[in-house]
């Protein structure tokens, strides 16, 4: 019963003689827990005088349940035995009016008993007190019981009966304490698989694998998917070492993450260092419109996006700008009809590979709030702004070879702080103390 309250069934509400049954070992075992909460609750004699009256079920009517449960046990006589009250009707009635100046309560007396004996008496009166608050819990049950049966056990007249049984008992606690370790340390690994897997995968689709092994595809009518890019990102890996690279990307993914957890946003996967349905770092795009997603692959499940809207977003992210935020008409719909407070500009007719020319826009900020963001360039210094931008680099990283430059850890600044965003600038500069 100690066991059963602090776990998640937590109540018992149906405890008694006829629900405790022995093993081969002399254990007992407890059975019916968690009936109360398909079947209801039924009037009888092991059922604490403030349930009879309102019917409910708690853990100190459990543990006046014991009490009565104890009483058979101590006399070896029926439920709730008193020698001038033998009618079960009656008995009923008079525990749940608690007429007279003391509670109606079975015989337990206290003038002929041992004085190892009293303590066990005054501990099972305890059980069944009127108020449940001046009812023991079952830990300190536990903890009177195991007091008084060790003082027992030292006296010298231990019978090979009571050896036997203190050692089943003994034996039993052990088992216990055991099982109750192994079990935490099985919720442990098995939540820690569920926080890997749902980072992998989204909780719904998690939950269906989980239960049935199958994750239906699902159909959403509306969906924004976002595709970023890396401005330089091939010149940056030419002039680096692939563990420097695998550093930055490290880093620039880990403040995806960060800013995700501030929105309902599933990054649906990476394609070499394009993202889909996260946030990115110079190029971007958003384009809402139907979608299908669904799990492909059985020994590496994936949670993959399909349908037109996922190659219009790629498409939207072909012909975008440096530091700019490419969005489609079908977003901007989205954006007019709620309450958000995006601002943004038409850009004009644009030409989509394979879908033709379509209107777009570029958004721009957030209405009341002031942003230090890089000037976009125009489209006339696009193609000259990458050239820059790649001998930059390359100048920049080539400076790691000469011997007036000495190696230092770089210092790191998050991405997302106070609700704004920081952006890494790239700048060349006379001395060579750093070159990023």
């Amino acid at each position: 019963m100690s066991y059963l309250h602090s776990s998640k069934t937590e109540v018992h509400g149906r405890l008694k003689s006829t629900n405790c049954v022995v093993d081969n070992r002399m254990v007992v075992k407890i059975t019916d827990f968690g009936c109360n909460s398909i079947l209801q609750s039924k009037k009888d004699l092991w059922t604490a005088p403030e349930h009879l009256r309102h019917g409910d079920v708690s853990q100190k009517g459990d543990v006046y349940s014991y009490g009565i449960v104890a009483q058979e046990i101590i006399l070896r006589r029926e439920t709730f035995y008193t020698n001038y009250c033998f009618n079960h009707k009656e008995k009923l009635y008079r525990i749940e009016s608690s007429e007279g100046p003391r509670p109606f309560r079975p015989d337990l007396s206290l003038d002929s008993v041992e004085e190892r004996e009293h303590e066990v008496y005054l501990l099972v009166k305890s059980c069944w007190e009127e108020d449940p608050e001046k009812r023991p819990d079952f830990k300190k049950i536990e903890s009177i019981l195991a007091k008084i049966f060790s003082n027992y056990h030292n006296q010298t007249n231990e019978s090979y009966m009571d050896t036997l049984i203190r050692r089943l008992q003994l034996y039993s606690r052990n088992l216990e304490c055991l099982v109750e370790e192994r079990t935490q340390l099985y919720k442990a690994e098995r939540d820690r698989a569920d926080r890997l897997n749902f980072m992998l995968l989204p909780r719904p689709v998690v939950k269906s694998l989980k239960e049935t092994g199958l994750v239906e595809p699902e159909l959403f009518e509306e969906v924004t998917i976002y595709f970023s890019d890396i401005v330089g990102f091939t010149t940056i890996c030419k002039y680096s070492t692939p563990m420097e690279v695998v550093d930055m990307l490290n880093e620039i993914y880990k403040n995806f993450d960060r800013i995700l957890d501030h929105h309902d946003v599933y990054k649906e996967k990476m394609v070499t260092i394009a993202h889909i349905s996260t946030g990115g770092d110079h190029w971007r795009c958003i384009y809402g419109s139907p979608c299908a997603a669904g799990v492909v692959g059985i020994k590496m499940p994936r949670y993959c996006l399909f349908g037109d809207t996922v190659n219009t977003t790629s498409r939207m992210e072909s012909s975008g700008l440096p530091l700019r935020i490419h969005v489609s008409g079908s977003t901007i719909a989205i954006l007019k009809r709620t309450d958000c407070q995006f601002q943004y500009e038409e850009r004009g007719e644009t030409y989509l590979k394979g879908k033709g020319t379509e209107i777009t826009y570029w958004l721009t900020g957030v209405k009341d709030q002031q942003y230090n963001l890089p000037t976009p360039p125009s489209v006339e210094n696009q193609q000259r702004l990458q050239t820059d931008f790649a001998k930059m680099i390359s100048d920049s990283l080539q400076k790691r070879q000469t011997k007036e430059f000495q190696m230092r850890k770089l210092s790191r600044v998050p991405s997302y702080y106070k609700d704004t965003l920081e952006y890494l600038q790239v700048a060349t500069i006379e001395t060579s103390s750093s070159y990023l």
